[in-house]
């Protein structure tokens, strides 16, 4: 007689749920740079389920004060120096050809911009966008964005980085980066943001 299969006690999920607030806290906080929205993913486990998982982390994004934003949004990082890969959430997003260096000078160029106006990186979740749009998409954004006022834009880059926060909770979990529960476990445990496996992951977010 076959028995049928046993749950895994080392599931991704079951880390979370089980993982200590120290560690897990860590690992959230690579999500988002909020405290607050880190601490109250803690507060409410156990999850049944990714689904209410991220239905949790939406609600924490939601909850993000006037003060917590700022905290959140100085964590983010804009493209650094070079005319190589650009790491954008989590992804290497390759520019390539021979507008590859004005492509890049263009890109820092606004993101520069950006900051001096509002005085924090500029965050864009671009989970429908394809790769090969994903360059003139970030561009046509910052442009636009630079002509909103401060109050504005403050609730345009919280609903953009509630969505990114969203984006890499769901690949941590799924990618099994969790920190083992008091028992161990057999994940990889967690790992720098960049080493994200294009296959397993959504689209990339702007920037990690």
């Amino acid at each position: 007689m076959r028995l049928p299969p046993q749950r895994s006690e080392a599931t991704p999920l079951h880390r979370l749920n089980s993982a200590s607030p120290a560690e897990l806290r860590d690992a959230l906080l690579t999500c988002c740079g909020s405290p607050r929205w880190a601490d109250s993913i803690i507060e409410h486990r156990p999850y049944p389920d990714l689904e209410a998982l991220l239905a949790a982390a939406d609600e924490a994004g939601y909850d993000l004060t006037d003060e917590d934003l700022p905290e959140a949004l100085s964590r983010e990082s804009s493209p650094g120096p070079g005319h190589g890969d650009l790491l954008y959430g989590g992804h290497r997003l390759t520019i390539s050809g021979p507008g590859a260096l004005a492509a890049h000078t263009a890109l820092r160029a606004a993101h520069a911009a950006y900051e001096s106006r509002f005085g924090y990186a500029f965050v864009l979740c671009v989970d429908d966008v394809s790769e090969e749009e994903a360059v003139g998409h970030v561009l046509a954004a910052i442009r636009t964005r630079l002509g909103n006022e401060a109050e504005q834009e403050r609730a345009v880059a919280a609903d953009e980085l509630r969505r990114i926060a969203r984006g890499r909770l769901a690949r941590l979990v799924l990618e099994g980066r969790m920190p083992p529960g008091p028992g161990g476990g057999t994940g990889s445990g967690r790992q720098a943001p960049g080493a994200v496996p294009r296959d397993l992951a959504p689209s990339p977010a702007v920037p990690d």
